[in-house]
């Protein structure tokens, strides 16, 4: 079930990687910016356990899981600039802000309607909790926004196999590996082979 909550953090997520993507388009921000911003955020999960922090702490009080806030608090963004930080680093500008909105409209959106209207399980992965109308919805959005950055067919296809990969939830040390970092990379690797291999 989607709650309040969990509603306001999907779609802060999104506006987040929107104005991600835009100002790195804009060369506002760079690789070193995100680097920053991770550094911070990481210092402010430690000390975030043991004292309140002015914004931060209110941040985790209205948006974050529960179930994080005393393990990992705010580890859902540090993974996401992360993941964004990645495929600047990785990939040509064009690819990297392609894989950045595959991540901030999909993700989100697939969460969103997943929750929301989803009534059939997954054919990629049936234990999954993330629903078919989900991931179908995260495709489609996630190709529009690629789609303003590299050819709409190399959008498409890197938009689907990200949000499959997102679904299948790659195992590490039987450990989820965080999506924010998987659908990037998967997204930003499809695209890189097309604009290689394929006109």
């Amino acid at each position: 079930m989607l709650t309040k909550r969990e509603l306001f953090r999907q779609i802060l997520h999104l506006m987040i990687g929107l104005l991600t993507a835009i100002t790195y388009y804009l060369d506002i921000i760079s690789s070193l910016t995100v680097f920053l911003m991770i550094i911070v955020g990481i210092l402010s999960s430690i000390l975030v356990k043991r004292i309140r922090l002015p914004f931060f702490s209110l941040f985790l009080d209205n948006f974050e899981r529960e179930d994080l806030i005393e393990k990992f608090p705010g580890r859902g963004m540090i993974f996401f600039f992360i993941g964004v930080l990645l495929v600047m680093k990785l990939f040509e500008k064009d690819i990297a802000l392609a894989s950045i909105m595959i991540l901030s409209l999909g993700d989100s959106i697939s969460h969103i309607i997943g929750e929301r209207f989803g009534q059939i399980k997954n054919i990629f992965n049936g234990k999954s909790k993330k629903l078919f109308e989900g991931t179908l919805a995260g495709t489609l959005v996630g190709f529009l926004g690629a789609s303003l950055f590299v050819p709409w067919t190399h959008a498409l296809i890197a938009s689907f196999v990200a949000m499959t990969a997102e679904v299948i939830e790659i195992d590490l040390n039987h450990n989820s590996v965080d999506d924010n970092l998987t659908v990037p990379l998967v997204a930003g690797t499809v695209l890189y082979i097309l604009s290689k291999f394929i006109v």
